[in-house]
């Protein structure tokens, strides 16, 4: 397709049509304080080799060695190096929609390969790769129930991560389809299991909660299970932290499984999207959104891998579809397949002991400082918490920036009743050092890092 830019006298056509005199009368409609000026310190000329240098200058004012308890959805996790070397090769960078699957093998067998570690991890029978993130794989997973029951409503914890519900409510902001948030217990940080046996009806299609949940909390899932079950509602369970099924249990009481598998080597940096997930028990199989990739022999014996299932618009009558958002993900469902491979079984058991050791060590340094607490107690947790202090998170955030440290998550605009507290995440890759500095930091102000 040739490249045909607009003449000058197109141009100045299409400002006449819009009321505009020139390209700057244009801009001008744009507010002075979002407006790009040249206040940079930049010549108006630079040769190429100058502009990089520039660039490359620029860049080192961003701030990189800070270490960080950040979580919430999003985690850090070493990613061993084989990954981009093998995902960086051309015919993986490429890759899209398999459509031809004599010339996609390699491809399809990635695709098949991550489907079948899903599966095994999660306790499903089956697992697509072809959701935008977690968020969006739990509302598709909402939708998915809704189309299997035949019903019109759904219950939601209000453990489930904030903007995994926003989504969710994005998504049926114009069907006919109701959401009720059910609350935590308030020392646990666990659903209350009474409000949600009070809210589940005949009319309801789906139970979604998470676990971990947005606090770090493994949630009572056979219990959960049997209230969804005994009205003839589906159970979703949404996993944000992919790692946690090192050493939880896997929701096998589960309908639907919707996971975010970012942690298995999907760089924070990406860019996005993450690498979103559902996997389901087989007679749910034809409800699934997107795509499944099964394996099928020749005539002559040999092994080749096909597009088992693809219930995109595209493929078949709109009015069979299931989603359309189901773009291939095979790029970044190949660092997860690279990552699980390279690991192990063994070793995202050890990861996930690592994470979980880090974790308690954090918490209970941190919460023995003065002024400080866990906010929830009594129930399991992975590699996040809740700490809860008298000193608002405004003040000590900054004197922990002034160490060059991250620190939790205000949840202050979520969950307003829990008051000073901040979700904490400690993964492999904080320290103990950095875990100790932390510590002082919060007991007596600014510590020299």
């Amino acid at each position: 397709m040739r490249y045909l830019p607009k003449s000058p006298a197109e141009r100045q056509q299409m400002l006449a049509e819009i009321g505009a005199a020139s390209i700057d009368d244009l801009f001008s409609t744009i507010p002075a304080e979002y407006r790009l000026t040249r206040d940079l310190d930049v010549p108006r000329q630079l040769a190429e080799s100058e502009i990089i240098d520039y660039f490359k200058a620029a860049g080192q004012k961003n701030a990189t060695d800070y270490a960080s308890f950040l979580g919430a959805g999003a985690y850090r996790h070493y990613r061993p190096v084989i990954i981009d070397s093998l995902v960086q090769r051309g015919e993986f960078l490429t890759s899209y929609t398999p459509y031809q699957a004599e010339i996609t093998q390699g491809t399809l067998q990635a695709i098949f390969e991550f489907q079948t570690m899903i599966a095994e991890l999660t306790g499903m029978d089956v697992a697509n790769a072809s959701m935008y993130d977690g968020s969006t794989g739990a509302a598709e997973a909402v939708l998915m129930a809704a189309r299997i029951t035949g019903r019109g409503k759904s219950v939601v914890a209000a453990t489930v991560h904030p903007e995994y519900r926003e989504v969710l409510n994005t998504y049926l902001r114009y069907r006919d389809m109701s959401t009720t948030v059910v609350g935590y217990d308030l020392k646990t940080g666990r659903i209350d299991l009474a409000a949600l046996e009070a809210e589940v009806t005949t009319e309801t299609a789906a139970v979604l909660v998470q676990s971990p949940n947005f606090f770090g909390i493994i949630e009572d899932i056979p219990a959960i299970a049997e209230i969804a079950h005994a009205k003839g509602a589906l159970l979703i369970v949404s996993i944000a932290e992919a790692i946690s099924l090192g050493v939880v249990r896997p929701p096998v009481e589960a309908d639907i499984v919707s996971m975010e598998a970012q942690s298995f080597g999907v760089a924070l940096s990406y860019g996005g999207p993450f690498c979103g997930v559902i996997a389901a028990k087989e007679q749910y199989l034809r409800q699934m959104p997107g795509r499944l990739v099964g394996q099928t022999t020749d005539h002559d014996g040999y092994r080749g891998f096909v597009l088992t299932l693809s219930t995109r618009e595209q493929h078949i009558r709109r009015e069979k579809a299931t989603s359309n958002i189901c773009t291939n993900q095979a790029l970044v469902a190949l660092m997860a397949t690279i990552f699980l491979t390279v690991y192990g079984k063994e070793g995202i058991r050890e990861l996930a002991e690592h994470n979980l050791a880090k974790a308690a060590y954090a918490a209970q340094a941190l919460s023995e400082q003065p002024g400080a607490k866990l906010r929830f107690t009594g129930a399991p947790r992975f590699h996040e918490f809740v700490l809860q202090t008298q000193e608002a998170p405004s003040l000590w955030s900054q004197r922990l920036l002034d160490n060059k440290i991250v620190g939790g998550i205000e949840l202050s605009r979520w969950y307003p009743e829990l008051g000073n507290a901040t979700l904490w995440c400690a993964t492999e890759m904080i320290t103990r050092q950095t875990i100790d500095t932390a510590a002082k930091v919060l007991a007596a102000g600014l510590v020299e890092a």
